[in-house]
């Protein structure tokens, strides 16, 4: 029977994903560091967290969309920076923030990511963006760099804080695989110095909100919120930097409880179906970052895939809610949660399990 041409199913995006673009870019999309248990745990951590529905409750009318650094968005997802989307799609970072602006979420755009911070602000001139930064200079090349962006109408800055070393990728070295944003040397001696007295001064300096991405303990969490931060963003860079982490999932409850909400809070890391967002949001999240699942969808269907992943998520997100007998994130809490054996899978990806069964 002959496929449809558009997607209908998540796994849908997999296949011409991977035929699209080389085995390195494959690897680096969806690879991580050394022996992945980051990675997995981040998975792991999700599927490790069953559901409690309640019933009854009059749910005709679900609302799947969000409030966030003062914009009203269709879902409380963020599309993730990506450093070389270049490498997965024509267009680079323009291709995300057009599908944003087209489905109405955010997209963060990586510093390190063609085509660069002034094109992707001219690809949604009028619409609100994120700008992440990796620091490879000193403080006056942060602050110029910081200063674009506020000119070029993006509504806050993100600081990616867990990249002083370059995490050990261990399929990008056994392919001898550079990414694009790679190639050309990396001046991680400034990350490396970079410290929290540089986000008090850069606080101090800008009126601006401000990210830090990159955050895995309440520890931290509580330091970002004494320098002043205003989104903390529980990461661990989707297991591709320090092996053995936790998963993001894991740690986001005491996070969230630790803040108090002082600050708010985005998270990210194999979150891939509407029902990961949902316990996202349950566990105190105010927005979801989507990395790998972007960029499958934008190698597979470039600007047009990427909106029609965003559908398919709000679809899955407004059917979990609702079955779950909530109308709005609002209604949610831990409650709705309880921990879980996860469940066997011995398959290509428990996300998806339907690709190793030929559908």
């Amino acid at each position: 029977m002959e496929k449809k041409n558009t997607f209908e199913v998540m796994h849908e995006f997999v296949e011409p994903a991977r035929k699209n673009i080389s085995e390195g870019s494959w690897d680096y999309l969806m690879g991580a560091a050394e022996t992945e248990t980051t990675h997995r745990r981040n998975r792991l951590a999700l599927d490790s967290l069953g559901f409690r529905p309640r019933v009854l409750r009059d749910v005709l009318d679900v609302d799947c969309g969000t409030e966030f650094l003062s914009h009203r968005f269709r879902l409380p997802v963020i599309l993730a920076p990506i450093g070389s989307m270049q490498d997965f799609v024509e267009g680079g970072g323009a291709v995300p923030t057009r599908a944003a602006a087209r489905f109405g979420c955010l997209h963060m755009l990586s510093s390190v990511c063609a085509p660069g911070v002034e094109a992707v602000a001219e690809a949604a001139k009028d619409y609100p963006k994120i700008f992440q930064i990796y620091v490879r200079g000193d403080p006056d090349w942060v602050d110029d760099l910081v200063a674009q962006a506020i000119g070029l109408n993006y509504i806050a800055v993100c600081f990616t804080v867990d990249l002083d070393y370059y995490g050990r990728r261990e399929r990008d070295k056994a392919r001898r695989y550079q990414p694009t944003s790679q190639r050309h040397g990396v001046a991680h001696e400034y990350q490396r110095r970079f410290a929290w007295s540089d986000i008090e001064r850069i606080r101090s300096k800008f009126d601006c909100p401000i990210i830090l991405k990159g955050i895995a303990t309440a520890e931290d969490a509580l330091i970002a919120a004494d320098a002043g931060v205003d989104v903390v963003y529980v990461s661990n860079h989707g297991g591709r930097q320090l092996d053995h982490g936790l998963g993001s999932a894991a740690v986001l409850r005491d996070i969230v409880e630790a803040l108090d909400g002082r600050c708010r809070t985005i998270v990210d890391g194999a979150f891939l179906r509407g029902t990961d967002i949902v316990k996202a949001m349950a566990l105190g999240a105010d927005a979801v970052g989507i990395g790998r699942l972007q960029g499958l969808a934008a190698a597979a269907g470039g600007e047009d895939g990427v909106v029609r992943m965003l559908e398919l998520l709000e679809a899955e997100i407004e059917g979990t809610l609702g079955m779950l007998g909530v109308t709005s994130y609002k209604e949610l809490d831990t409650s709705y949660l309880v921990d879980a054996p996860p469940p066997f899978f011995a398959g290509w990806h428990p996300a998806f399990p339907l690709i190793d069964e030929g559908y």
